[in-house]
């Protein structure tokens, strides 16, 4: 959640947010009403009771409620307190549930059916972050994307847009009326249609704003409804060379002429872009930093960083029970735009970091462990069924305290190195206690497989010469001699069993009656699967 900001008004908000993406419906209490902090409430959070209190933000975005539900749970946040949120963002919003929030005081905001949540998130928190004040000196066009989208704009007569090497929006200036429908799906986190990207493609644009830092000019599609563009390509400096194409400044022209040092302002914007880029990529933000140090993922994990003095620079309880989180993705990298929404909408002091494909929330003070697993578990599932991830979530709950946090990172980061390696040995959700016997047998039989002379060769020559006999020694051994059991699992008569084991004891030369045979034998089974 985003840190509470003074003087942030709804209308500034908005205003930053563009109407590309929101439009007002109503606010009963002005345009002129504070807003600091945003918090998500889904629909498995009203059904389950598990919704945070209006007094965690002042926003709320209901993502996935049904109207029926978003009315119940606004009455009911002010029978319970008096006060009911100062807005709601919600995806087409019936003219009942209008009526209702507006008579509790809350302002109802509409957000594009197209427009991403977790985009918006991040938006928000950005305007935050930057009072929604074009005057604030962080918003300044050398410091911030944003504030540089707005200047070319505002300089060129134009509607701008920074994309990253992927053609993922970075920042953008005001629309008008005029923008087309390229843009508008930019903006709400969307790809751009199919057949615009091809024909920008095909015309060879792309591999133009690569190749160095021209001014390309983009001609007017009506019948794709693409207005005229220019771009010019990002390229961030190394020694005073380009080192690498880092993305692409789009200008969509209006009905208003351009104006006519336009590309000149557009290489000098890609020049300012570059340092931008360059900054945030090499110098994370001071509260990055200390999430990451508390997680040791600035390299002490031994308890060397201080504490103490993290905890009150984040605002946040250093003891009692805490918990952590880590989140890996299966297939692709986990979002951790998307999770830190989670985190936040469950818990107002939620502390995010990411490192590779990996995301850990720290969340201070928790109560019982059930609940905090029970948020995990409608995370990942809802995560999957509204924008189709797959993740992988390891829970180390409870901590005594903050300090044991970097620890509980290493043990989590365990898990995933294992998972990694035997993708179906855990499930969607595990705690470290429950993963930690896979866990460790994986690590010994990962080092006994690493070096030869740890394995049994008599295993080695079974798995050649008979790997029937080798299949049946496997599950003898794992079902503890029960050849009935063994037989089961086989689908084989036990007579069939005793028999090979018989065998398997003769071409081994040893007892099966043994522990430590039977020891040697299973690591060496595990060690040579294939």
């Amino acid at each position: 959640m985003a840190a509470a900001q003074p003087g942030v008004g709804l209308g500034q908000l908005l205003l930053a947010l563009d109407r590309t993406m929101v439009s007002l419906v109503e606010a009963p209490r002005g345009l002129d009403m504070p807003v600091n902090s945003v918090a998500l409430v889904d629909a498995d959070d009203v059904r389950l009771g598990l919704a945070v209190g209006s007094g965690s933000a002042d926003l709320f975005f209901l993502l996935g409620v049904s109207d029926a539900d978003a009315v119940r749970w606004l009455e009911q946040q002010f029978a319970d307190t008096g006060r009911a949120p100062a807005a709601i963002f919600v995806k087409e919003p019936s003219a009942e549930a209008i009526t209702r929030a507006v008579a509790l005081g809350t302002a109802v905001v509409a957000v594009e059916p197209r427009a991403r949540w977790e985009l918006l998130y991040r938006l928000v928190n950005h305007a935050f972050d930057h009072h929604g004040d074009r005057g604030d000196p962080r918003h300044d066009f050398g410091t911030d994307l944003f504030g540089l989208a707005q200047s070319i704009a505002d300089r060129t007569r134009g509607m701008v847009s920074i994309e990253d090497d992927q053609s993922h929006m970075l920042a953008y200036s005001a629309s008008s009326d005029e923008a087309d429908e390229l843009r508008r799906l930019t903006i709400l986190g969307r790809a751009g249609p199919p057949e615009h990207l091809e024909w920008i493609g095909q015309w060879g644009i792309f591999d133009a704003l690569r190749a160095g830092g021209d001014v390309v000019r983009v001609a007017e599609r009506p019948e794709l409804g693409l207005r005229p563009r220019l771009a010019v390509g990002i390229h961030l400096p190394s020694d005073g060379r380009t080192s690498g194409f880092a993305g692409t400044i789009w200008l969509q022209q209006g009905s208003a002429p351009l104006a006519d040092d336009v590309e000149e302002i557009l290489r000098g914007g890609a020049v300012l872009a570059a340092r931008i880029m360059s900054r945030l990529a090499a110098v994370p933000s001071t509260h990055t930093r200390r999430v990451r140090e508390l997680l040791g993922l600035s390299g002490d994990v031994r308890g060397g960083a201080d504490i103490d003095g993290i905890a009150a620079e984040l605002g946040i309880a250093a003891d009692g029970r805490a918990a952590l989180i880590g989140f890996r993705g299966v297939g692709s990298a986990a979002p951790s735009d998307v999770i830190a929404l989670s985190a936040s909408a469950f818990r107002a002091d939620a502390q995010v970091a990411s490192t590779g494909e990996r995301v850990y929330v720290v969340l201070p003070k928790v109560g019982a462990p059930p609940a905090v697993l029970s948020w995990v578990r409608g995370t990942v599932t809802g995560l999957q069924r509204e924008l189709g991830l797959r993740l992988q979530a390891v829970v180390a709950a409870p901590l005594v305290g903050l300090a044991g946090a970097a620890l509980a990172r290493v043990e989590v980061d365990r898990v995933f190195d294992s998972a990694q390696r035997h993708p179906d040995a855990f499930g969607p959700v595990t705690s470290l206690d429950e993963a930690r016997t896979t866990v460790v047998l994986d690590e010994i039989v990962s080092q006994v497989a690493a070096q030869p002379r740890l394995v049994d060769p008599r295993v080695r020559r079974l798995r050649e010469q008979d790997p029937m006999l080798a299949d049946t020694l496997r599950a003898y051994l794992d079902g503890f001699g029960d050849v009935t059991a063994v037989a089961g699992r086989l689908h084989v008569h036990p007579n069939t069993v005793r028999y090979r084991v018989r065998r398997i004891e003769t071409l081994l030369s040893t007892s099966l009656d043994d522990p430590d045979d039977r020891l040697v034998l299973a690591l060496a089974l595990r060690a040579t699967e294939a």
